[in-house]
Parts: structure tokens; sequence; C-alpha cells
């Protein structure tokens, strides 16, 4: 489009901006009445807003209320259709009961069923007993379990049940007696067999002592025997002892030889007798010189103790000299340190002074009055 005083081009863009520019600045207009109205704000907040809130949830538990109220009434409407259908039904079940006893009653009379004579008292007292000639089998007269001789089968039982008792009880006197008899000649069987065992018994202690008898003769003999033999390996041990004594004696072993000692340049172990006196002197003089010559070295080792002691003394003298001459040069440089952070800060203090002074000015109204001008 072609504007005809200023001659310029808009387009659909241009438009566009320029409603939403307008748009937004009405809102923001709208936004700053509603904060800056001190009658109709609350804490910075929305009252309108608010309000429509309040009555949506007014609306919402209305409804809910309605809702709730609708589903009692359809429970109870409900309950009510079934406590009907249930007395129908039960009305009906009466009924039913009823019409079926009355039907029972004039329809199924006991002289209709097929079974009637079997419950008929009048033909059960006719039948006097099961023997009848009125019994017959295609008259269905006589059916099993029925018993018409109870008395005179009772009777038949209690004797049969008399004479077995009877039978029963001669069979266990007899039983008695046979256990009796039984008893007795296992007590004169035990009687004879202990008599044999008591002769038997006999028997054996005789014959044992017999037997000891005989065995300590047979050791006593044993006993001397080996008492001689005893006695004679004795007599020919110490012959034999003598004899050894007598062969040392005059031996060359104890004539201490020494030439009989070596053999060569060794020496024979069991012809050696000891050391001579010059060899046990010489033995001495070596000993003593290995005593003096350790106590030398005793003595070396006590030296080169005292002079590592006095060169590890005389470290750790160094030692400590130096660590004071430390300390005192870092109290120096500490003290050198605080007196050039008290200058620094008086100067930094003064520095502040004027500062200060210089910008001693106050804020006039229309500092103050840039505030609260916009809506954010």
């Amino acid at each position: 489009m072609l504007n005809p005083s200023t001659m310029e081009v808009v387009t659909d863009k241009d438009l566009n901006q320029e409603a939403n520019l307008t748009k937004r600045r009405y809102t923001e207009l709208s936004r700053q009445g509603r904060i800056f109205d001190a009658r109709n704000r609350i804490i910075g907040g929305d009252a309108h807003a608010w309000d429509i809130q309040v009555h949506d949830q007014m609306i919402r538990k209305e409804t809910e209320k309605a809702r709730h109220e609708t589903f009692a009434a359809e429970m109870r409407y409900n309950d009510k259709i079934m406590c009907l259908l249930r007395d129908r039904e039960q009305r009906n079940r009466r009924q039913l009961c009823k019409a079926l006893n009355e039907f029972q009653k004039h329809s199924q009379k006991p002289e209709t069923r097929r079974e009637f004579d079997l419950c008929d008292l009048g033909s059960l007292r006719s039948r006097m007993s099961d023997s009848g000639k009125q019994n017959n089998v295609s008259g269905m007269q006589k059916f099993m379990g029925e018993d018409l001789n109870i008395q005179q089968r009772k009777r038949f039982q209690m004797e049969q049940n008399r004479e077995w008792y009877l039978q029963q009880q001669r069979a266990w006197e007899k039983a008695r007696a046979n256990h009796k008899l039984a008893e007795d000649l296992h007590n004169q069987t035990r009687l004879k067999f202990d008599e044999a065992a008591q002769e038997l018994q006999k028997l054996e202690c005789a014959t044992k002592k017999k037997v000891c008898a005989a065995t300590k003769e047979f050791n006593k003999q044993q006993a001397i025997e080996m008492a001689e033999r005893k006695k004679k390996e004795k007599q020919k041990e110490q012959e034999d002892n003598l004899a050894e004594i007598n062969n040392l004696l005059h031996s060359e072993l104890l004539l201490e030889d020494q030439q009989q000692t070596r053999s060569g340049s060794h020496v024979v172990p069991s012809h050696w007798k000891g050391m001579s006196r010059e060899q046990l002197e010489e033995i001495r003089y070596v000993q003593k010189q290995q005593i003096q010559e350790k106590l030398r070295l005793q003595e070396e080792e006590r030296q080169r103790i005292m002079d590592w002691d006095r060169r590890r003394i005389q470290k750790a003298r160094i030692s400590l000299l130096q660590e004071r001459q430390q300390q005192h040069f870092e109290r120096e440089m500490r003290r050198a340190l605080d007196c050039s952070n008290f200058r620094l800060a008086r100067e930094q203090y003064l520095q502040k002074k004027e500062m200060d002074a210089a910008s001693s000015s106050q804020p006039t109204e229309e500092y103050y009055s840039q505030f609260n001008t916009g809506g954010r």
C-alpha cells in the first residue's frame, strides 16, 4: 500500500508490530492501574482473579454435591426395587408351597400308592407266622428281614449260647490240666539236668586240682634248672672278666707308650691317652695371645663409638645454632612486615577520609522521584 501524504510503503509486518506494541502498552497501563490503585490493591495481588477462582471453586463444589446426591437417590431407588422383588419372590414361594401341600393332600393319598400294602397294619396283623400257607412267593406276604417267630428264636439262641459256654468251660479246664502236667514234667527234667551239672562240676574241680599240682611240680623243676644255669653263666662271666683284666694290665694300651698313639702323622683315638706338658703350655700361650687380641679390638671399638658420639653432639650443636639464627631472622622479617602494614593502613585511612569529605553531598527530591514510575 502507498500513503499519499508521506509516500512511504507500509507492509503487513509493520502493521502487526504496531498492533502488538499497542496491545502491550494497553496491558501495561491496565496493570499499573491495578497496582497503583490503593483501594483495589491487596498486598500486590489480583483481587478480580481471586474472585473468579473462588467462584469456580464454589461451582465445582456444588457440581460435586449434586453428583453425590444423584448417586444417593439412584442407590435408594435401586434398594427399594430390590426390596420389592425380594418380597414378591417370598410371596410366590409361599404360594407355591401352599399349592403343593394342597395337591399332595387331595391327590396323593397313601391308599393310592403302589407300596401301600407294605405299610398296611391290617394285613400285617393277619399274618401270625412265617410258615403259613397264605405266605406264598407270588403273594408278596413274606419279605427278607421279617421275623414273626422271634420269641422261639430267642429261646433257642439262649439255649445254644448256654451250651457253647459249657463247652468253652470244659475245654478251658482240660487245657489248664494239660498245662499243669507239662509244668510238672518240665520241673522234673530241670532237676535231672541240675544233678548232672553238679556231677560234671565236681569232676571238673578234681581235674583242675590235678592239673594245678602237675603244673606246680613242673614249674619247680624248671626253676631249679634255671637257677643252676644262671649260676654256671655267672661263674663263666667272672672268669672271662678276670682274663680280660689281666690282658689289659699287661697290654701296650695301659703302658702309655707315645709311639703307639700315632700312626704316621695321625693320632689313633683308641690308643691316645692325653697331651704332653709341652703341648698344654703351647695351647695356653696361644689362648693368652687370643685374649690380648680380643681386648685390643674391644678398645678400638670403644674409641670408635666415642668418636661417633662426639661428632653427633657437635653436629646437633651446629644445627641448634642455625635454627636459632633462622628464628631471629624470621622475627626481624615479621617486625619489618608489621611496620610496613601499619604504614599502608594509615595511608589508606587518610585517603578514605579525604574521599568521604569530597563526596558528602545529600540526595535531592529528584533522586527519589525516579522510583515507582513503571509497572515493572
